[in-house]
């Protein structure tokens, strides 16, 4: 595929704004709301985000992880349930599932996030590092500890009020497969 190709895969009741960038091999998958401005880039290897994700405006999932073998490009997986507030870059290996990316929080390529685990708002995440299930990081010298309660399926119903509210006010991308 050409660094120019788009192959974008949207899952039946996936919610996707026509005003979001999507470039490259990306699979979003059903119940996933991606706000408009949103950007999921594809450079280097395919991006599968799991089901009922939110990514919301300005937020940035990019792969840009070099491929170890031309033939084998680096798949970034992210897991279900996972949210991405409004201008959060994240260009991690992997991401489980439950997370939290809050506003501008970064995540470097060299970091693997478990699940259940929370980027505080404005934290900067770098330097080949695997976050242990529930961790946070917070304040400004990005401090990590082990969350107290695991994250329930809270965003379930800013999902449902996503669903209904964007399609009267956005153009949506098709589904397709």
């Amino acid at each position: 595929m050409s660094r120019n190709e788009n192959k974008v895969k949207i899952m039946p009741k996936a919610i996707v704004c026509e005003d979001c960038i999507i470039q490259g091999d990306v699979t979003i998958s059903s119940g996933c709301v991606v706000h408009p401005s949103a950007q999921i880039i594809a450079e280097t290897g395919p991006i599968v985000i799991g089901e009922n994700c939110i990514i919301e405006e300005y937020a940035k999932i990019h792969n840009r992880i070099q491929p170890e073998s031309p033939d084998k490009p680096h798949i970034l997986t992210i897991g279900p349930n996972n949210i991405f507030e409004v201008g959060s870059v994240i260009e991690a290996s992997k991401i489980g599932e439950k997370n939290i990316f809050e506003c501008k929080s970064f995540v470097s390529s060299d970091v693997e996030v478990s699940n259940g685990c929370v980027i505080c708002a404005g934290c900067h995440l770098s330097g080949g590092q695997h976050l242990l299930e529930n961790t946070v990081i917070f304040g400004k010298h990005c401090q990590q500890r082990e969350a107290l309660d695991r994250i329930s399926g809270s965003h379930m119903l800013q999902l449902d009020f996503l669903r209904k509210i964007l399609p009267n006010y956005h153009h949506l991308r098709k589904a397709k497969q």
